[in-house]
């Protein structure tokens, strides 16, 4: 598995980046890229994620965790139903 793109460091300033895990910390790295990743970071997430994974992720915790628009945006793009 890919590493964090360094560029997401200011994203997760509550955390040692460097001990930061694709696997282990998944819920809060699709959290983060989905509200805050750049063209090269979304691709990088779903390079590093299964879409299914992603799309499981917006239904269970967006609602919670993205603000609009980010939550109809993503939900817009993952073709998920209201």
């Amino acid at each position: 598995m890919q590493p964090i793109p360094l560029t997401l460091a200011p994203f997760f300033q509550e955390y040692d980046f460097a001990k930061l895990n694709p696997q282990a910390d998944s819920h809060t790295i699709i959290e983060r890229i989905l509200q805050f990743g750049n063209r090269v970071e979304v691709r990088w997430l779903f390079n590093t994620y299964p879409q299914e994974q992603i799309t499981e992720w917006v239904i269970k915790f967006a609602n919670e965790k993205l603000p609009q628009p980010h939550r109809a945006f993503w939900k817009i793009i993952l073709e998920i139903e209201e």
